[in-house]
């Protein structure tokens, strides 16, 4: 009996030993939201594909599947009321691999969020080619599809042959109004080139009596490009200073920061993802004028995690809670960054 019980004991703690550690821990429930707050969601990479076709399940023959996405988005739509959820950003890396199968299936849990609450998507590197071709994205996700929204106030344009490149939705500006406060968001593509940006320019410009925030999907995360494995995880963290997409005509985070983040007194937050080694950073700056620009990664490793921005306007502060959709609590730790402080925070929001 003695030696079957050890050999019980002893498989059991091999298993454990070769049991994957998981990627998000936390217990507390989400707490109440307080009166007269409201949320603005940021959903994180979403590559968690499945099935046919997918780097994750390479000899399978299933359908391709995305349980972590559609969890996302029915968890949006579920907590809509009790969170006053107003507006949701996708950071991009809304697929994995760009080709129509995953596409499709990021299509349709995505499209359940249109005629629920204004939504903006971000184009990231996996999500084109390295040339900035994003016609997949285009196909799917249209800037005609959009339209009809009174939020959406358009994309780029240009009058150049490649329309897949830059245009048709792939950068975007959306309007909303919360809180006694008038909002104005742009989602800029990966390495969004000059011409973008002075797009984007003139959109903050020509709102500037607006609360403006952005989404990119490079920004925050290793400052230089690592040489090394682990370079990814541990090498020093920043406002990156590499690209990934559209060449010598890309620019990395920093170059964002000085050509178009720095400018505008009424750019409160940036918003980024790419960086699932890093999965959560904060970087504070001042811009121009002087006031605080809050540069916020997260990149949960395409977990069903989504993050949270509770604006409270009458005590002008917004609380950063990071959770868990599987089970509506707050994450604690996740592989790469054991800090709670680095999920859950708080910020000023200063009057304008």
């Amino acid at each position: 009996m003695r030696i079957a019980l050890l050999f019980i004991t002893l498989a059991i703690t091999l298993h454990a030993e070769k049991a994957p550690p998981k990627k998000l821990t936390g217990s507390k429930p989400i707490p109440a939201l307080p009166e007269g707050a409201f949320t603005i969601v940021v959903i994180p990479d979403t590559q968690h594909y499945l099935g046919r076709g997918c780097k994750a399940t390479p000899d399978s023959t299933d359908p391709v599947t995305n349980p972590h996405l559609q969890a996302q988005v029915k968890w949006i739509l579920d907590s809509k009321t009790s969170q006053n959820i107003l507006f949701a950003t996708h950071v991009g890396d809304i697929v994995d691999r760009n080709q129509a199968e995953q596409w499709a299936v990021a299509k349709l849990h995505l499209d359940r969020l249109r005629g629920a609450l204004p939504f903006a998507l971000t184009v990231g590197n996996h999500d084109m080619k390295s040339d900035g071709d994003a016609r997949l994205f285009q196909q799917h996700f249209p800037a005609a599809s959009f339209t009809g929204e009174p939020w959406y106030l358009g994309s780029y344009q240009h009058d150049r042959a490649e329309q897949h490149v830059s245009a048709n939705n792939a950068n975007s500006v959306q309007r909303f109004e919360a809180g006694g406060t008038r909002f104005i968001h742009l989602s800029l593509e990966c390495n969004a080139p000059d011409d973008v940006l002075a797009w984007a320019d003139s959109i903050l410009a020509k709102h500037a009596d607006h609360t403006a925030i952005l989404t990119t999907h490079m920004d925050l995360g290793i400052v230089d490009k690592p040489k090394t494995n682990a370079g990814y995880i541990h090498d020093p963290k920043g406002r990156m200073k590499w690209i990934k997409i559209h060449g010598a005509r890309g620019n990395t985070g920093e170059q964002m920061w000085d050509k178009l983040y720095r400018k505008h007194p009424n750019l409160l937050l940036v918003l980024s993802g790419d960086q699932s080694r890093v999965t959560a950073l904060r970087v504070d700056r001042a811009a121009d004028d002087g006031h605080t620009v809050h540069g916020l990664l997260s990149d949960y490793m395409s977990e069903p995690a989504l993050r949270l921005m509770r604006f409270i306007p009458s005590e002008r502060r917004i609380d950063i809670l990071t959770c868990d959709v599987r089970t509506s609590t707050l994450v604690d730790t996740t592989t790469y960054v054991p800090d709670t402080a680095q999920h859950q925070f708080s910020l000023p929001w200063p009057e304008k």
